[in-house]
């Protein structure tokens, strides 16, 4: 073991790779932590913070966000089953998403959970059907409006112009006739979700602002109470070079001031921030090792055991040029960097690239490398099927020790799922 060696909770990097194999990734509950209770010390009282499972569904990072005081947003029958065996109050618990079927939404309403977010009037009708038939009377619903304003900032746009999410704002405020004629659905609130990556705060506060306004007046248009509204969140990470740290305590002090003239008129509204990869993403280290190094035209290249397989969002979709995740020799931590070196994976694309002209110590076949906040949007959001490689191991290392919180796909779990015709 070398003396500058990459450590969680001083945890040993080569200790980690030794016994759980590599690529892996590793959560470390102290960051976990430490960013959740900065969030939440300085956050409105008012405010509940929901984990939005979508940026990392491990049940063992939901289960430990559910014991710092986080509810659940969740999107898929499996999240609700995640958020259920983590612990989360069915109460603290929301399920939106813009293609819901039947089985989900049966599951939501023998769930008991908080609301349902309905994303089409459609599904607003098909979920009170539904209600009817499971024998309830008093369903908690929130509308999800796509509103009519612009957001700006956002690293991925979600609202404000036309989208699969939601309903338009205009739509619903001529939907109360729809609403009246609900026999078990009851609206109690609106849901507004403008985008993600913001990290300018003045952003995420003017759509704060704009979206309980409108929550407001729309529900007194359609003549329901505003027991709920959920804000959204997107709140953003710097991942590349030129990027700033979003101001949270600037934008804290000002929510402040926006959600404490809000509740002095409404004290009985819940309000709700989802949050998920400004939970996560800080937390999550992606851990390769070095296979190859090699030459080709001039340029160096070191391929490593993952790739992209397992962290898509290294590819930089979306990108005109492709921007580097925070690279780091996890073997040479505290050495200095000598030179530009592309890490690749061992898919056979040449997108595989984890990092283009990464600048790094020496770099030797068997190093391990760490792509940094990678706790977010990981193995789940990625190819992890293709070359059938499957998924990679995942490790959460708490109060200094670790702990396996999902074993690697091996081949035969991956030849288990398939059946054989014979010929």
């Amino acid at each position: 073991m070398t003396t500058d060696e990459f450590t969680v909770q001083g945890v040993p990097v080569s200790e980690l790779a030794q016994q759980y194999g590599t690529p892996l990734f590793v959560y470390d509950t102290e960051v976990l932590r430490a960013g959740y209770q900065r969030l939440r010390e300085r956050l409105h009282p008012a405010v509940d913070v929901l984990f939005s499972l979508k940026a990392n569904p491990n049940v063992s990072v939901c289960a430990y966000l559910r014991s710092l005081g986080a509810g659940a947003e969740v999107s898929s029958l499996a999240e609700l089953m995640t958020a259920r065996r983590a612990g989360v109050d069915p109460k603290d618990t929301i399920f939106l998403g813009p293609g819901k079927s039947a089985e989900e939404l049966t599951a939501c309403l023998r769930a008991g959970l908080h609301a349902v977010v309905c994303e089409s009037l459609a599904e607003l009708k098909l979920l009170d059907a539904l209600a009817v038939a499971e024998g309830l009377s008093e369903v908690p619903v929130m509308l999800r409006m796509n509103p009519d304003f612009h957001t700006k900032g956002s690293g991925l746009a979600m609202g404000g112009k036309p989208r699969q999410f939601g309903v338009d704002l205009a739509v619903l405020r001529q939907s109360a006739d729809v609403v009246k004629r609900l026999r078990a659905a009851r609206v109690i609130g609106v849901h507004a979700y403008m985008g993600t990556r913001f990290l300018d705060h003045a952003d995420v506060l003017n759509n704060t602002t704009h979206i309980l306004a409108a929550a407001e007046a729309l529900c007194a248009e359609l003549g329901v109470p505003l027991r709920t509204v959920d804000f959204g969140g997107g709140l953003g990470v710097p991942y590349f070079d030129g990027e700033k740290e979003l101001d949270l305590d600037s934008l804290l002090v000002a929510l402040h001031g926006v959600v404490d003239e809000f509740t002095r008129t409404h004290p009985e509204t819940r309000l709700i921030m989802e949050l998920g990869r400004y939970l996560t993403a800080m937390a999550g280290t992606y851990v390769v090792r070095v296979l190859y190094v090699k030459e080709s035209m001039g340029e160096t290249f070191a391929v490593a055991d993952g790739g992209t397989n397992h962290h898509m969002a290294a590819v930089g979709v979306g990108s005109f040029v492709k921007r580097n995740f925070p690279i780091r020799s996890l073997t040479r931590y505290t050495e200095p960097a000598v030179g530009p070196v592309t890490v690749t994976g061992p898919l056979c694309t040449p997108n595989d690239v984890l990092g283009k002209r990464v600048q790094l110590p020496p770099v030797e076949p068997g190093d391990l490398l760490g792509v940094e906040r990678s706790g977010a949007y990981g193995p789940t959001a990625s190819p992890v099927l293709f070359l059938s490689h499957g998924y990679p191991a995942e490790v959460l290392v708490h109060d200094g020790e670790a702990h396996l919180v999902a074993r690697r796909d091996t081949p035969e779990d991956l030849l288990n799922r398939q059946i054989l015709k014979e010929f």
